[in-house]
C-alpha cells in the first residue's frame, strides 16, 4: 500500500486546470531544470529593512547574496534528497531546484553593513538604514 496525499476529488484529476499541467510537466520532466521561487517576507522599522527567505533544508554555503548597483540578488539551489536504499518517494511536495530573487535596495541602505544569517530554514538578511541627518539650526532674530 502506498502513502499518498488525500484529495477529496479523484486523485487522477487535479482540482484546478493549471494543476493538471503542473502535474504533467513536473512528472514528465523529472529533475531537469527544476526552479522555484521561495517565499520572502519583507519588513521595515526605523533603523533597518529585513528580508526573510523561507528555504528549509539548505546549508548556508548553498546561498549567494550579492549587492550590485542597488540590486540585491539572492540565489541558490536546494537539491532533492537522494533516494536511499529501500526508500521510494510517493509524494514530494517540498520545493527544490535553483532559485534567484532580485530586490531593488533604497539609497538610504548602508551597503557595507548588510548582514545575512541562515537559521532554522530561514535566510534573514538585514539591511541597516543610514541615519537620517537633520539639518537644524537656531536662527537668531536681530
Amino acid at each position: 500500500m502506498k502513502l499518498v496525499k488525500y484529495n477529496q476529488l479523484d486523485p487522477m484529476f487535479p482540482s484546478t486546470f493549471g494543476g493538471f499541467f503542473d502535474k504533467f510537466f513536473n512528472e514528465s520532466l523529472g529533475e531537469v531544470n527544476r526552479k522555484f521561487s521561495p517565499a520572502v517576507d519583507i519588513s521595515e522599522d526605523d533603523s533597518q529593512f529585513e528580508l526573510q527567505v523561507m528555504v528549509p533544508g539548505m546549508k548556508k554555503q548553498d546561498f549567494k547574496v550579492d549587492l550590485t548597483d542597488g540590486r540585491l540578488t539572492i540565489s541558490g539551489e536546494r537539491k532533492v534528497e537522494e533516494k536511499k536504499e529501500g526508500k521510494n518517494f510517493h509524494s514530494l511536495e517540498s520545493q527544490f531546484g535553483a532559485f534567484s530573487r532580485v530586490f531593488y535596495v533604497p539609497d538610504n541602505v548602508q551597503a557595507d553593513k548588510i548582514e545575512a544569517v541562515y537559521e532554522d530554514g530561514i535566510l534573514k538578511i538585514t539591511l541597516p538604514k543610514a541615519e537620517k541627518k537633520v539639518n537644524k539650526a537656531l536662527i537668531e532674530v536681530k
